[in-house]
């Protein structure tokens, strides 16, 4: 899809001129007027259309109007909303131009416009012997052109997040991310299993023993002059999670691709980074490895050895998440950078608290994860914080390790975070649970069922706000 900025969207002879309207109000159609609302009582209810013809008395062929609800309510994360559904409607007409009419909006929408087009856009059909070209291909729109071509490259990170987390496990191996991280044109170092050893990643290397697929460490690097800040982003890089030795069911495993979700938003915003040359040092890492029940797997006993010398009893091999993050954290920490975020697809306990509406957030510094809270909400997510009590390690302790890698059933989300927050040293710290956001089974507002590219546009415009 290409956006174009124009001077006036009703000249341009489109398939569809989309106009908008609030409830209680008119469009500035006047055929949109005479027969939506004159005759067929239209209500401009939130994203709902309503479609005419306009028999070649305009220069497009068709009106849609397009609902936004009550004014008062109004807001840009509904713009984007409404966008999408206008998008996807002009999808089913196999319509390949729409151009927008929005007078009635009283702020800048261009961003979030754009987000909301580019992301209805998506489809993953690669594996489709009989692909449907139904697409969109250009939208015309009266917008800022600098917001529109920051928000493309935005939507673009996003796509290239979702393709990644989208793809089978067979081909998004631990190999195949660190090949893509290489080809992104950054300062890109990938360390293997003996490399690591050599680190003393005990707790990320365990995780990988149970699979024929090479464990990879994966470091990214966007470096400027004098930089404002120095940021590390970690994503969990899980290919494929079986369970283990401690198997998850059949029912449980069909999305377990979808692991790596936290990788692949690192590898999106990677992707982009140098177009924004934020003045921002930027370090993306991803600890890649799948979680198989192998002849030379981890077992529920062992104890490991994380990278800062700290002891794990493993409880349940199933929460391997937390152990690859956990040597992950402890490399990042030794960057000198100034914040670690990290991504994770990580806990049941976090998608049974939030759903899939919003994503967990904890972490040591208050300023750093209500900003974080802000920047979400400003581009569509949102996170909600969860309590991070030194209470919730009780469960974790061991008789013979520093530490298990699970505790109790209750509080899980939280104790996860406990559990990591053992291998942050001097460094502000956040961590965002993506497991009910990451992965949709359902279409949800602007974007469809599958990997959603949870965590893409939260941290881009957290890198750029710096």
């Amino acid at each position: 899809m290409e956006i174009k900025v124009v001077q006036n969207s009703k000249d341009v002879q489109a398939d569809i001129l989309v106009v908008s309207m609030f409830e209680g109000g008119q469009t500035t159609s006047e055929l949109a007027n005479k027969y939506a609302l004159g005759e067929d009582n239209f209500k401009g209810k939130f994203s709902e259309t309503y479609l005419l013809q306009t028999y070649g008395k305009e220069p497009y062929k068709k009106v849609m109007v397009l609902g936004l609800g009550k004014k008062e309510e109004f807001c840009p994360n509904k713009l984007r909303e409404a966008v999408a559904k206008a998008i996807k409607k002009a999808m089913q007409m196999e319509a390949k131009t729409v151009s927008f009419s929005l007078d009635e909006i009283d702020f800048d929408y261009s961003e979030q416009f754009a987000m909301g087009a580019l992301i209805a856009d998506y489809k993953f059909d690669k594996y489709k012997s009989e692909k449907k070209d139904n697409k969109v291909k250009e939208v015309y729109v009266q917008a800022n052109e600098d917001i529109i071509r920051k928000a493309e490259k935005i939507a673009a990170a996003m796509t290239f997040t979702r393709n990644i987390a989208n793809e089978p496990a067979q081909f998004a191996t631990p190999t195949e991310l660190a090949a893509i991280a290489c080809d992104l044109g950054l300062e890109t170092k990938v360390y293997d299993r003996e490399e690591c050893e050599k680190m003393g990643m005990g707790a990320f290397l365990a995780v990988g023993r149970g699979s024929a697929e090479e464990p990879k460490f994966i470091h990214m690097k966007y470096y400027v002059d004098n930089p404002k800040k120095r940021i590390a982003i970690i994503g969990k890089g899980i290919c494929f999670d079986s369970g283990g030795l401690d198997l998850k069911p059949a029912s449980s495993m069909l999305t377990m691709k979808d692991d790596m979700s936290g990788a692949a938003a690192v590898l999106g915003i990677m992707s982009v980074i140098r177009e924004f040359h934020p003045q921002v040092e930027v370090h993306g890492i991803i600890a890649a490895c799948e979680n198989m029940p192998g002849q030379y797997a981890y077992k529920p006993g062992d104890i490991l050895t994380a990278k800062n010398g700290k002891t794990i009893e493993v409880d349940n091999t199933d929460a391997e998440g937390r152990l690859t993050l956990a040597d992950a954290l402890c490399y990042a920490c030794e960057l000198g950078v100034d914040e670690v975020i990290d991504m994770a697809t990580l806990t049941g306990a976090c998608m049974v608290a939030l759903g899939t509406q919003a994503a967990g957030i904890m972490g040591n510094d208050d300023e750093l994860v209500k900003n974080l809270i802000s920047t979400a909400e400003r581009n569509g997510e949102r996170y909600w914080e969860l309590p991070m009590w030194d209470e919730y390690f009780d469960s974790l302790k061991s008789d013979i390790a520093d530490m298990k890698n699970t505790g109790s059933r209750w509080g899980g989300a939280s104790t996860a975070g406990v559990f990591l927050k053992k291998f942050v040293k001097d460094v502000k710290w956040a961590h965002i649970d993506i497991a009910g956001t990451a992965f949709l089974e359902k279409p949800q507002k602007e974007l469809i069922a599958g990997a959603s590219g949870a965590g893409v546009r939260t941290l881009l415009n957290y890198i750029l706000e710096q």
